[in-house]
């Protein structure tokens, strides 16, 4: 808990609760743990034992968040990391403020480093500040998993790289890309001057995407007023 920060004042999210040794150590630091657990005896076992925790049984990936700002800390189940980053993260308009979340360690690897990039790394990349935070042996867990794990920390930042009302357009833009190459998206001018590097939609990071992104609406938007006028 001294790691992810976790106050009084938080909304917190365990996702996958389990038999609640995570969840007791955030109901002592936080105002509110939503306790979410797919098994409906191990959430049964859970009722109860805390006064600030409520517990919700069912699919983390179907159960609504809350509506006001919230952190998540958790141990992810493994076998549904990807659903369940795609719940967190894929809408900017979720009030998730941060997320530290122990997945496996070639997953924290995946999404933890800027370069080379994947298309999900840059659509979360333009609202989440990403970084790996510690690597955990797989000896440390109790029974302990095939692989190691690692603490992959999203923070949402102060200034997301590009508008939340534009996020749509922007991950239509970006898997084009990544599906057709980035000479579809921008032509064969504005390709050329990426430079002779830039090879894959990989090669660029979050920054880069969002930059060019803005740059082709900025373009357009003036291309559209010069022809109005």
């Amino acid at each position: 808990m001294k790691c992810a920060g976790i106050g009084p004042g938080d909304v917190v999210v365990d996702v996958g609760a389990g038999t609640g040794r995570l969840t007791a150590e955030l109901a002592r630091v936080a105002r509110h743990v939503v306790a979410i657990e797919l098994d409906p005896g191990l959430a049964s076992a859970l009722r109860g034992r805390w006064a600030n925790v409520e517990v919700v049984a069912g699919d983390a990936a179907s159960v609504p968040l809350p509506p006001e700002p919230f952190r998540v800390v958790a141990n992810l189940p493994f076998a549904r990391t990807t659903d369940l980053l795609h719940k967190l993260l894929d809408d900017p308009e979720t009030p998730l403020v941060r997320a530290d979340l122990i997945v496996e360690w070639a997953v924290a690897l995946k999404h933890g480093v800027p370069w080379p990039s994947s298309l999900n790394g840059v659509l979360w990349g333009a609202f989440y500040e990403v970084g790996v935070v510690r690597r955990l042996p797989r000896s440390a867990f109790q029974p302990p998993p095939l692989v190691d794990a690692g603490v992959l920390v999203f923070r949402r930042r102060t200034e997301p790289l590009v508008p939340p009302e534009l996020a749509d357009a922007y991950h239509r833009f970006v898997a084009t890309a990544f599906r057709r190459g980035i000479r579809s998206v921008l032509g064969a001018r504005a390709f050329a001057a990426l430079g002779t590097r830039v090879v894959a939609a990989r090669d660029l990071d979050a920054h880069q995407w969002a930059t060019l992104f803005l740059r082709r609406a900025s373009l357009r938007d003036a291309t559209s007023t010069r022809r109005r006028g």
